[in-house]
């Protein structure tokens, strides 16, 4: 027989999940705009401060000493920050995924015991 009682209370869990997760979700999405925004400001200003110190330089071969160098780093920062974003994505993607885990768990005893 149904049980109206049963159903309120799981009705109730599973909406507080969800809200649970589209709160984390929307952390993990500010966590990603917030890292980019940073990211932009600091490429900025080390390119700013770049050219500054380029338009000093007399020789060409200190512009390139310095131009080399500029490049290396700016590298290295992108290489940094595209591995942060990337971990920053996939717990996004965990976090998204993670209230179907146990309904797919539960398919996949279904599954095998029907088989």
């Amino acid at each position: 027989m149904f049980n109206l009682d049963d159903a309120n209370r799981k009705t109730k869990e599973v909406l507080d999940g969800m809200l649970k997760n589209y709160s984390d979700v929307a952390k993990g999405l500010q966590a990603i705009a917030t890292e980019n925004t940073d990211y932009s400001r600091k490429v900025f200003q080390d390119f700013t401060a770049h050219m500054e110190r380029l338009m000093g330089v007399r020789n060409i071969e200190s512009a390139l000493e310095l131009q080399t160098g500029y490049a290396k780093s700016s590298y290295e920062g992108f290489v940094a920050q595209s591995t942060r974003l990337g971990e920053l994505y996939t717990d996004l993607g965990k976090t998204v995924t993670k209230p179907f885990e146990a309904a797919v768990v539960q398919s996949t005893a279904l599954v095998k015991r029907s088989a």
